[in-house]
């Protein structure tokens, strides 16, 4: 496996677009793993090492955006960007971000998605040069 390649962590409980967006990651030629449910975002992050979190809002328990806060409130994972995603922008526009990079409303393109996920990895970067 190329160690170089850019690693997404995906956390949906739909499991087709689990797998659509996992395989748009791979399609890009990033290294992609999906979870549908965590008990521990920050050991799920810490295990796989993502360079970017996707996140959906809506989750059975927990909401994304409290994953969103677990990560960014982390001394560990605070630097590693997320992507929130969701079918209700209006909501989450109404309990502020969580400290997410970017926001994504459902459905959205795959052009839309991976042209986020390039621009902050590619912001990233930077900031760590």
């Amino acid at each position: 496996m190329d160690t170089n390649l850019k690693k997404i962590l995906i956390l949906d409980d739909n499991e087709d677009i689990l797998e659509m967006v996992k395989e748009a990651m791979l399609s890009e030629g990033y290294d992609a793993e999906s979870i549908s449910a965590t008990n521990d975002i920050i050991q799920s992050v810490k295990e796989y090492g993502p360079d970017l979190v996707l996140i959906d809002y809506l989750l059975p328990g927990i909401n994304g955006g409290e994953l969103c806060h677990h990560i960014k409130t982390n001394p560990e994972t605070a630097h590693i960007p997320v992507v929130m995603l969701s079918a209700y922008p209006r909501v989450l526009a109404s309990l502020g971000n969580y400290g997410s990079d970017a926001f994504i409303a459902k459905p959205f393109s795959l052009e839309e998605l991976t042209g986020t996920v390039k621009g902050l990895l590619d912001k990233a970067e930077h900031a760590a040069v």
